[in-house]
């Protein structure tokens, strides 16, 4: 059995082109980032932390007894704020082996699944750097921009397997199928990592790439500068809310699920 610490840090900005202050929206009584938080509190990560930039989300924090840590407002992306909270924790909590990137905005995000990611970090000390992904309706997501796509070196197999390493992420309907195509799938990925820490390190060393300031997507840095992302499937699906219309489908899947 490992004896790697892991830690999930929730990159937490106020600020938002589409949705500014979403994770202090309420949902079903509690703030989005309180949501993410009891969640990953409930994974078998040794320690939760959430990466702030603004005092208001730290005082929200700390008023439903959460860790946090104060960052700089001006990282590129939450892969640069996760590497310097994580500098931070370290040096009350001895270090950590596995750092898992949580966004901030994924209030129905299930544990098991994150477990899953993590059992597969401990299992195999060559694995870099991991991500999540589950298999949709082209209809439902391809033209959406907001729904993030990742290409695979091999399809899909079982549930709750390790699937293929990542090819690409997009915001475009990828893989495209033309008329008289045979279908190979789509896949959504979900926006939850886990690193090992030299690679975050390595990862944050490097400048933003011209890839990732063309799609907006920071795991292409990674992509770009040789990191090999491994991808595992899942059958949960979860919402992120990027617009205050997914968060009107949160709290309708919320009141459903009572």
């Amino acid at each position: 059995m490992s004896n790697e610490k892991v830690v999930v840090v929730i990159p937490a900005r106020y600020e938002s082109t589409r949705f500014p202050g979403k994770l202090l929206a309420n949902l079903d009584g509690k703030p989005i980032v309180q949501w993410v938080y009891e969640k990953a509190s409930r994974t078998k990560a040794d320690e939760v932390w959430v990466a702030v930039d603004d005092a208001r989300i730290a005082d929200v924090v700390a008023d439903f007894g959460g860790k946090f840590v104060m960052t700089s407002p001006d990282h590129p992306s939450g892969t640069d704020r996760i590497h310097e909270a994580l500098r931070s924790v370290s040096e009350t909590s001895g270090g950590f082996d596995i750092v898992v990137n949580l966004q901030g905005d994924e209030p129905l995000v299930h544990p098991g699944v994150v477990d899953q990611l993590i059992d597969m970090m401990l299992s195999d000390e060559s694995i870099e750097m991991g991500t999540i992904a589950v298999e949709k309706r082209r209809g439902e997501i391809e033209t959406d921009p907001n729904k993030v796509k990742v290409v695979v070196a091999t399809p899909a197999s079982t549930d709750g397997g390790r699937i293929a390493e990542a090819l690409y992420f997009t915001r475009a309907a990828t893989p495209y199928l033309r008329d008289g195509g045979e279908d190979c799938g789509i896949l959504l990925h979900w926006g939850i990592y886990a690193y090992r820490s030299e690679t975050l390190a390595k990862i944050v060393s490097f400048p933003q790439s011209p890839l990732e300031k063309c799609e907006k997507l920071e795991q292409l840095r990674a992509l770009e500068n040789g990191v090999v992302i491994h991808v595992l499937k899942t059958s949960e699906d979860t919402i992120g809310i990027d617009t205050p219309e997914d968060l009107e489908e949160a709290r309708r899947i919320v009141a459903e699920s009572r």
